[in-house]
């Protein structure tokens, strides 16, 4: 069960762009019951909507891209990066035609991608000519651990979770951009539980409502208008959305942000007492 107390969230075409930038990528022919699913390390929207995506040289879904046309989906998995009862917080489906990339243009995209995402998988990514067996490719090791370059043309996006499902075109997408704190968020998360519990304990006995303050609170998900808690109770799991005072942007906002939902005294102007 989710509840929520915010008047902003990030929208559906914010969540599906920050689920490329941290979310667990597969690959698939649509309609296909003969090819399996592949991991995709590298999941970017690009700028005029395709989505480059890398997957292992040699495996079927690869293989498939080389034919005209070919119909693929993507599916994104939004995991809470804590240990959670169920960590899942959201899945994306990006369906839309699948094509390789042609060879002299995967030197500048991987550039530009490494620009916004410097993701190590971009470096074991091989031209077409490096996998039919050419020595020249510094990257290219052994095959297990090399990556074609794809592009997936969307034809349409679909955001699910807890409360429902939307789908999401692509302008809206191309318009929407990663919260600022998706790629540092798992981080944040993890220091607050781990090295900051009594302010958890703060915002759950402060902000949920009596009925919640019987399970255990964890943080669940920030972004830059508010954030989301955990209660893992003994009927079940609650969310409970926090909004901040205002939109954050920046590690030192969302700091003051959090002290303000727990209604800190120095915020106001107050000093603390000399010892």
């Amino acid at each position: 069960m989710a509840t929520t107390t915010a008047v902003k969230v990030p929208t559906s075409a914010e969540r599906i762009r920050s689920a490329c930038v941290r979310g667990q990528a597969l690959l698939a022919i649509a309609d296909s019951s003969d090819t399996a699913p592949v991991s995709a390390p590298v999941c970017h929207l690009l700028p005029d909507g395709s989505v480059a995506v890398a997957v292992p040289v040699g495996d079927p879904v690869a293989e498939a891209a080389a034919a005209p046309g070919v119909s693929a989906m993507l599916e994104l998995t939004d995991h809470a990066p804590l240990r959670l009862r169920e960590r899942v917080r959201a899945l994306v489906w990006i369906r839309g035609r699948l094509q390789t990339v042609p060879e002299p243009e995967i030197a500048a995209l991987l550039d530009r991608i490494a620009a916004v995402n410097p993701n190590p998988a971009l470096l074991q990514v091989v031209s077409p000519r490096s996998t039919a067996g050419a020595s020249d490719a510094p990257n290219l090791g052994d095959a297990d651990g090399s990556y074609a370059l794809l592009r997936l043309i969307p034809d349409s996006a679909v955001l699910a979770d807890a409360t429902g499902a939307e789908a999401v075109d692509v302008e809206q997408l191309l318009a929407a951009r990663p919260d600022p704190f998706c790629a540092i968020e798992a981080h944040w998360l993890h220091h607050l539980d781990s090295a900051h519990p009594e302010l958890v304990a703060r915002l759950a006995t402060t902000k949920l409502p009596p009925q919640l303050r019987r399970g255990r609170p964890r943080p669940l998900a920030v972004d830059r208008y508010g954030m989301w808690l955990r209660v893992e109770a003994p009927d079940g799991d609650h969310d409970v959305r926090l909004s901040f005072p205002r939109p954050v942007e920046d590690v030192s906002s969302l700091n003051r942000a959090v002290r303000a939902l727990m209604g800190c005294p120095f915020l106001n102007g107050l000093q603390p007492r000399p010892r």
